[in-house]
């Protein structure tokens, strides 16, 4: 089987054979178009849960602030994840710089999701994001 049918037949056999090819210092036989795609869709898949991660952290700290009366360990727990996952996805400068990029996007997703889970009325929320990246991260959601 040829590498591009391999790659669209079976991606982790393919990439098995790709690594393979790298650490045996084959690198002419590599399947570079398809890796190239393959390593580009990745970085954007990591980029896309950035900016999931940060709409959902902010929609719970929101929901967090504005509706004290039904806080649970529900909320605590998801701001908890969502900051601990960030954290690791933000050891990577690049992805740090792009999380402060769509910080405003996030922002007002994290709003939009807010709005539609309390049923409160989205200017409720900023219009703005009211903290940076490392406030967020560092959120603490009392009791």
């Amino acid at each position: 089987m040829d590498l591009t049918n391999l790659y669209v037949a079976d991606e982790t056999a393919w990439l098995d054979l790709q690594a393979s090819l790298i650490r045996s210092g084959r690198s002419a036989e590599l399947d570079l178009e398809n890796l190239e795609e393959f390593l580009e869709s990745m970085a954007n898949r990591d980029r896309r849960a950035v900016e999931r991660r940060l709409a959902l952290l902010i929609e719970h700290v929101l929901k967090w602030e504005h509706q004290p009366a039904r806080r649970g360990p529900s909320w605590r727990r998801t701001i908890l994840v969502q900051q601990h996952d960030l954290r690791q996805y933000l050891r990577s400068g690049s992805l740090r710089r792009h999380a402060e990029d769509v910080l405003p996007a996030a922002s007002l997703r994290g709003v939009s999701q807010a709005a539609a889970a309390t049923g409160l009325a989205p200017g409720t929320f900023p219009t703005h994001c009211p903290w940076t990246l490392d406030e967020l991260l560092a959120y603490t959601p009392a009791p």
